[in-house]
C-alpha cells in the first residue's frame, strides 16, 4: 500500500480500511457516546435495522432540505414504514402526520428523534408509553438520563446516530462515495426478505 502527504505533512495511507478508522467504526464514529455506557455496537445497530420495522420519526419536516425529510424519504424507498410526528404538519411525504407519539394509532416499533436535545425526555416518556422497543436519537441528539430512563423501562437506545447512514453503511451506499463504512467485507449485505 502506497502512501502520500496528507494535511501538515502527515502520511496518508491509500488503504481503504486502516485500523485507527475500524477501531472508530467510520461515520459517526468520533462521537463522544461511542466511549461511554450508552455505546452501541455495529452488531446492535444492525440487529435493530433488521428487525424493526415501524419507526415513528419525531421532527419529521415537510421541508425537502431539512436532514429528517431526506432520511425519511431513504427509509420509505428502503421499506421501512414511516410515520411522521410533528404538530405543525399535517401530512408529510403522503402520509398522515400525528402531533405525538400518542396518537399514532398502532403505536411504533422505534422512535427517532430529530428533536434538540431537551426535548428528548418528554419524547422517552411517550416511546415508553406506547410500548416502542427502540429509542433512536440522531446525530448531535444527546441525553444521557434521558437514555438512562429509556433503558430502565426496557428499550434500546442508540445516541448520536443518523438511521439513514447507518443503513447505507451496512446494505451498501456510503462506500460508493468513498466514506469508510467500517464494515469490512468486499459484498454488499442482502437486504431482509420481504423489503
Amino acid at each position: 500500500m502506497g502512501s502520500g502527504s496528507g494535511i501538515e505533512g502527515q502520511p496518508v495511507s491509500h488503504c481503504a480500511v486502516s485500523f485507527g478508522d475500524f477501531l472508530q467504526e467510520g461515520v459517526g464514529g468520533s462521537s463522544p457516546v461511542n466511549q461511554g455506557r450508552f455505546a452501541k455496537t455495529a452488531a446492535d445497530r444492525l440487529r435493530i435495522l433488521e428487525k424493526y420495522h415501524r419507526i415513528a420519526m419525531v421532527g419529521l419536516s415537510s421541508n425537502p432540505f431539512r436532514p429528517s425529510h431526506f432520511a425519511a424519504i431513504y427509509l420509505l424507498a428502503e421499506g421501512y414504514d414511516v410515520i411522521p410526528v410533528n404538530p405543525r404538519e399535517s401530512e408529510v411525504l403522503g402520509r398522515k402526520s400525528y402531533p405525538s407519539l400518542a396518537a399514532i394509532p398502532d403505536g411504533a416499533e422505534v422512535v427517532d428523534i430529530f428533536r434538540e436535545s431537551a426535548a428528548v425526555p418528554a419524547i422517552v416518556e411517550e416511546a415508553i408509553a406506547i410500548g416502542a422497543k427502540v429509542v433512536w436519537m440522531q446525530l448531535g441528539v444527546i441525553h444521557e438520563a434521558a437514555a438512562a430512563r429509556a433503558e430502565e423501562a426496557g428499550l434500546e437506545v442508540v445516541m448520536d446516530r443518523c438511521m439513514k447512514i447507518e443503513h447505507a453503511r451496512f446494505f451498501g451506499g456510503l462506500n460508493t462515495i468513498g466514506l469508510n463504512t467500517a464494515v469490512i467485507s468486499s459484498r454488499r449485505r442482502a437486504r431482509p426478505a420481504g423489503r
